[in-house]
């Protein structure tokens, strides 16, 4: 079914409801942007549909409406998104994401599991211009350096690495009590493991 309003002839608002859809299924848009009804009504639904379980995103290609499906992403973070995406490259990991303002640990926390990344960093060699530090050879004066560390975090890091080994990557790191994974993610870009 399919209602409008005209009000002094400039603006047209319309309803579409689908037969047996529940009262809140109801979709406003106004036909002068949003276009054709069906489409508009196809699109709010696909936007709204939850991810599957195993569903994942791909941030390097997704476009805006695909990233408002992740969960703490509205319009507006997803097209800083996209934006950031296009004029600096692809993120590369969830911690390139943490570029884009907006995006900080809670919301990379929150994204991690739904997210896939289908291109390398666009810094691959270095981050923020600085050589990537070594997380194997650098003692805890370098890593109290890096953003959200620290000196008892560091110290931490040293403290596991002795006891346990060098690290193999950022699975390994991810296992310093202490270290939350959203931190982890946010400095992987800057570490290497030799």
């Amino acid at each position: 079914m399919l209602g409008g309003l005209a009000l002094a002839g400039h603006l047209v608002l319309a309803a579409f409801v689908t037969p047996g859809a529940p009262p809140g299924g109801v979709q406003l848009f106004d036909l002068a942007t949003d276009g054709d009804p069906i489409a508009h009504r196809e699109l709010s639904v696909a936007r709204a549909r939850p991810l599957g379980a195993d569903e994942r995103i791909d941030v390097d290609r997704a476009g805006a409406e695909d990233l408002t499906r992740l969960p703490g992403i509205g319009p507006a973070l997803a097209r800083r998104i996209v934006a950031d995406r296009e004029a600096r490259g692809a993120f590369g990991t969830p911690a390139g994401l943490d570029r884009v303002a907006g995006v900080g640990p809670a919301i990379l926390a929150r994204l991690a599991p739904h997210l896939r990344f289908s291109a390398p960093p666009a810094e691959a060699s270095t981050t923020s211009g600085g050589p990537l530090l070594d997380v194997n050879r650098v003692g805890a004066p370098e890593l109290d350096a890096l953003p959200g560390i620290g000196a008892v975090r560091a110290a931490a890091i040293v403290a596991f690495r002795d006891s346990v080994g060098p690290f193999r990557g950022v699975g390994d790191l991810r296992r310093v009590p202490g270290l939350p994974a959203a931190l982890v993610a946010r400095i992987a870009p800057r570490l290497s493991f030799h």
